[in-house]
């Protein structure tokens, strides 16, 4: 093999790539690649998460401080909305994790979390009080 994984893995990845390429499967990195493989999905998970964090953040805001309501907090609401309509599409097995009770606990509590640091309220609900459906809807905003 040329470039070490641990030393280069963009190198590492162009040369896997060469290698898949010209049907050289015995010299490929299979357990890098794999590993690879593997992180796409979770990088993929993440990048949903901290779309919906941020979504749901604003929503908060939205409900508990109408008076601060403008128009910063409508586009920040409606670009969240489409990264996360992007990152759905890209990658539709992701729907399965608004049915996953752990990750949905874990992107509500982070953005109850970053709603209280930025608002200063707290006794947000426990647990999220909208529909997946409802938050992704260009339409949707909690009153």
């Amino acid at each position: 093999m040329g470039t070490s994984y641990e030393k280069d893995v963009v190198a590492w990845a162009n040369e896997q790539v060469a290698l898949l390429r010209a049907g050289k499967l015995a010299d490929l990195d299979v357990e890098h690649i794999a590993q690879e493989i593997e992180d796409v999905g979770k990088s993929e998970q993440r990048e949903l998460a901290s779309r919906m964090a941020v979504l749901l953040a604003h929503l908060l805001k939205w409900q508990y401080q109408p008076a601060l309501r403008g128009k910063s907090w409508i586009r920040t609401i409606a670009v969240q909305r489409k990264d996360a309509a992007y990152v759905l599409h890209e990658a539709p097995s992701l729907r399965g994790k608004f049915n996953d009770a752990q990750w949905l606990d874990l992107v509500w509590s982070k953005a109850v979390l970053s709603a209280e640091n930025e608002t200063g309220l707290e006794g947000f609900p426990e647990s999220c009080p909208w529909t997946m459906e409802q938050v992704l809807d260009p339409v949707f905003f909690p009153e």
